[in-house]
């Protein structure tokens, strides 16, 4: 089979190159030709754990191209999907659909009569989008003979080739039986080992990414929310969410506390889910809440780090540890470090900071922020430390030399990775979430 998708971002990428592994010859058109071209040359642009071998790889295997438009691809091809950026619009809060318009308008100059082709939906997109995507193409190219479907990722930043290899299930949304055809045979691979393949409408499976999305938002939250109630009751949330997480209809995933969650896409996918919702007269409450608390807590957390250094960090140096908005990605969307950071500086801190991979995208969005080369030189002189993101080399500091070095030994754990027990035989001052 062959195919072509629209956007060499983290989705395209990393979704043609595990439909490569499946053997399908697959292009990814971007029109950075700068980008394609370091890709031609196996340089990757962005950092997911495994992605650089497996594109490598498939190049190698002729499966894997890369091309700056759609008028440099071969004709004929199965499926085209849509994998580019819907950010939040600016001053609505909405999903910005503009790169998905223009690019069904560019699929539809491209599309024949005498070959159908299935137009697919990868970005994540409002309910609706592809009702759309259908009239433009349409109405720019009446001949052409395609069907439309919706298909959302469910790929985590950190380990997406596994969940694209081997993932819960396929969604997948479409009112055409040829397009159906072509998808089951896309996915067939997935199709033999058993995944649960879920067929649907187009408006099912377009709002089936936003309602997914928004649970996991509200499970983390809810955890959140119960961190705070514990720390005023002397409870343990840990052990909260421990108890709860083990029946069946709860479940364990999604109940860790910290600081709020951030990344490319539960913040932008919740507003865009709100919007769609109160447009249609339909207002989601509970989502409604979710995105206020998350937003009103994330800007909460410097207090925390200041209340810690004795309420007063003007002129201090303050430790940061992790920037990213989880560990294995460079990805700093929605970081808390954007809400933190700035709110320290802003008080006066002198900000230090370290994180294993994303330090070089940070420094576009983080300005006068010192950058260090690693752990320990990032805590040298600190009058407090903070850990913001949970990479596991932070999992195992050598507290005997952290307090050598450090102007005081407080630590502020914002993912609850150490043990208040075990810290309290450091001599280190410990501020955890939830206990």
């Amino acid at each position: 089979m062959n195919i072509i998708m629209l956007g060499a971002g983290y989705v395209g990428l990393v979704s043609g190159a595990c439909f490569a592994e499946f053997g399908v010859n697959v292009t990814c058109v971007d029109p950075d030709e700068a980008k394609i071209t370091r890709l031609h040359d196996g340089i990757i642009p962005i950092y997911e754990p495994g992605l650089d071998d497996l594109v490598k790889k498939n190049i190698e295997a002729g499966r894997l191209n890369f091309a700056t438009s759609l008028t440099k691809c071969a004709t004929q091809v199965d499926a085209i999907f849509i994998a580019v950026g819907t950010p939040t619009r600016r001053g609505d809060g909405h999903a910005d659909l503009s790169y998905v318009y223009q690019a069904a308008r560019d699929v539809a100059a491209y599309l024949t009569s005498d070959h159908f082709t299935v137009v697919v939906t990868k970005s994540t997109v409002p309910i609706g989008t592809g009702r759309e995507v259908e009239r433009i193409i349409r109405e720019t190219s009446p001949s052409a003979n395609f069907g439309v479907a919706s298909n959302p990722e469910f790929l985590r930043e950190g380990s997406a080739i596994g969940d694209f290899m081997r993932p819960d299930r396929v969604v997948f949304g479409t009112n055409s039986e040829k397009a159906a055809e072509v998808m089951k045979a896309l996915y067939r691979p997935l199709y033999l080992l058993e995944t649960p393949i879920v067929q649907t409408t187009l408006e099912s499976s377009e709002l089936t990414k936003y309602a997914g999305n928004a649970f996991l938002a509200t499970k983390i939250t809810f955890i959140n929310e119960m961190a705070d109630l514990c720390e005023k009751v002397g409870a343990n949330v840990q052990d909260v969410a421990r108890g709860i997480g083990l029946d069946g209809r709860i479940g364990k995933k999604f109940l860790h506390a910290g600081p709020g969650y951030g990344g490319s896409c539960f913040p932008k996918d919740t507003l865009a889910l709100v919007k769609t919702a109160q447009q249609v007269g339909s207002p989601v409450r509970i989502v409604e809440t979710v995105v206020d608390i998350n937003a009103k807590r994330k800007a909460h957390m410097a207090e925390r780090v200041i209340a810690a250094a004795g309420g007063n960090v003007k002129g201090k140096k303050v430790a940061v540890l992790g920037v990213s908005f989880k560990p294995n990605t460079d990805d700093m969307r929605d970081s808390v470090a954007l809400d933190v950071i700035p709110a320290l500086q802003k008080a006066g801190a002198i900000i230090q900071a370290f994180d294993p991979v994303a330090m070089s995208e940070a420094a576009k969005l983080l300005p006068d922020v010192v950058w260090m080369k690693d752990t320990y030189e990032t805590i040298a002189d600190a009058c407090v430390a903070v850990i913001l993101t949970e990479w596991n080399e932070f999992r195992s500091l050598d507290f005997k030399r952290a307090k050598s070095l450090m102007a005081a030994p407080i630590l502020v754990d914002l993912r609850n990775i150490y043990k208040p027990e075990e810290m309290a035989q450091t001599g280190f001052a410990y501020t955890s979430i939830g206990r």
